[in-house]
């Protein structure tokens, strides 16, 4: 981005809920049903119908709030938002307007310089779901699917407070890792449970603030931060070869990674909002915020300051274990039973991740035990075994049985040696072995060394600890030298 400019940037935020049912009727909540198979005449607006409020939609929304540090609150309010469209049957969709659920709160993010920055957030307010519209399949018409018209949301509305596509990129991953967390959204943005509407705008920096374009239909996070980057040069350039900045709605076409105009901007007075009359108030009382308190986890940024603070682990270590909520409560718990927590974050970032991915499963699915885990972090600590032993040897044994790393190290004969005298032993052998190498190696051959170590892996039959025994061959082969 030029440096004489600075961009502003909001970001709206749509979680579809992991209820069962819909937002305002008992229509199942099915994603990738067949089309129009989760209807009933409330979701499809026939005359007469009434609608009542699911009670888990008030509680996933309370419990996004206290995560973020929102006011909850208690005196909940409906509100019908009018406009027309194919895929909205009733011709309105009913939300909240002037009584959010949650006011305020706030999402961190790390500025240029690695520093925790705090982008506020408006509102969180309950709504429910349009139905989808298809383009794709025949080429004269629009297909219609109402199985997700009711479904139930929650918008995340921030301050336009963000300032680069960077920071957006980490807000929205910030949102799906706590949404995930609190089990409410499954953030697949793929599949549209997680989307995101993102509001543009540039000025010359100490200038007043730019007009606003709103940019949407971007459905992953790297999606997203590329349809910013592109709307900020656009923008720019606009500016600077003079034209003016229309506040319109833009689409994000990611086959180009560029943004085309979808229609002009409207304004909030265009959807007629008024009181829904069909839905009473929803009064929350401490008692209940209390109970919602209660069934929330540990969340990412508490784990995040345990992992590094208590158990001294790097910010990267730290930000890979708190990445998917699974691995985090794994690893939380394997630490109840090992005080290696670098050895136990190796493990789980290595072989164990390794592991799922190759066999399409959860950490959860795991067959191996944390004592198990744990018995190989021992053995490391130890000496006893290679890290390489214990990756390709002893994990995957693990797998097929309940035994402890001693035990099945010890039946294959995978104990290391440490005794220094059968280290010499080999390391003699070794050196006696190849004297035109050892040669070479005085003549400047360094990279011999790896030569040596092999063969006296081979000759100790992989039972030697390699940090020791190359040690102890640098001190023979430089006392050859000299």
């Amino acid at each position: 981005m030029d440096k004489n400019y600075e961009a502003t940037i909001g970001l709206e935020v749509h979680a579809q809920l992991s209820t069962n049912t819909k937002a305002y009727s008992g229509d199942q909540n099915i994603y990738g049903a067949t089309p129009n198979s989760k209807t009933s005449i409330i979701s499809l607006g026939h005359p007469g119908t009434l609608p009542k409020s699911n009670l888990r939609v008030i509680e996933y929304a309370v419990k996004l709030g206290i995560a973020v540090g929102a006011d909850i609150t208690k005196k909940n309010e409906f509100a019908r938002k009018n406009y027309f469209y194919a895929d909205l049957p009733k011709g309105y969709q009913i939300t909240q307007d002037t009584s959010p659920i949650c006011k305020g709160g706030a999402i961190l993010v790390k500025d240029n310089n690695g520093k925790n920055r705090k982008i506020n957030i408006t509102r969180i307010h309950m709504e429910e779901d349009a139905g989808k519209s298809i383009h794709d399949i025949d080429p004269f018409n629009t297909l219609i699917d109402l199985n997700r018209a009711g479904v139930p949301l929650l918008e995340i509305v921030s301050e336009p407070e963000i300032r680069s596509a960077e920071e957006a990129y980490q807000y929205i991953n910030e949102i799906r890792k706590l949404v995930r967390y609190l089990d409410i959204c499954d953030g697949n943005m793929e599949e549209g449970s997680l989307r995101c509407d993102a509001n543009i705008s540039v000025r010359l920096k100490g200038d007043k603030l730019g007009t606003k374009v709103e940019v949407k239909n971007m459905n992953s996070t790297r999606n997203l931060k590329k349809a910013i980057e592109y709307e900020i040069n656009r923008q720019i350039k606009t500016i600077e070869n003079g034209g003016k900045i229309k506040h319109e709605t833009r689409s994000f076409n990611a086959s180009n990674n560029t943004t085309i105009t979808m229609r002009h901007k409207e304004n909030a007075n265009d959807y007629r909002y008024f009181p829904e009359p069909d839905l009473p108030p929803i009064i929350l009382n401490d008692e209940y915020i209390d109970y919602v308190k209660s069934k929330i986890p540990p969340l990412p940024n508490y784990l995040f300051e345990k992992f590094t603070n208590d158990f001294g682990l790097s910010d990267y270590d730290a930000r890979l274990m708190t990445d998917e909520k699974e691995i985090a409560l794994y690893f939380n718990e394997l630490c109840d039973i090992t005080n290696n927590y670098k050895s136990a974050a190796n493990l789980i970032n290595g072989v164990i991740k390794s592991y799922l991915n190759e066999n399409a499963i959860a950490i959860n699915d795991l067959t191996i035990s944390k004592e198990q885990i744990s018995s190989i972090i021992n053995l490391l600590d130890e000496g006893k075994i290679s890290s390489t032993i214990a990756k390709t040897k002893i994990f995957p044994l693990m797998t097929k049985s309940n035994k402890l790393a001693y035990e099945i190290a010890q039946e294959n004969n995978w104990i290391q040696e440490s005794d220094d005298d059968k280290i010499n032993e080999y390391i003699k052998l070794v050196i006696n072995k190849y004297p035109e190498k050892v040669i070479e190696y005085k003549n400047g051959k360094k990279g011999l060394i790896g030569l040596f170590m092999g063969e006296i892996m081979k000759v100790s039959k992989g039972t030697v600890d390699p940090k020791k025994a190359n040690k102890k061959l640098l001190n023979e082969l430089n006392k050859e030298i000299g």
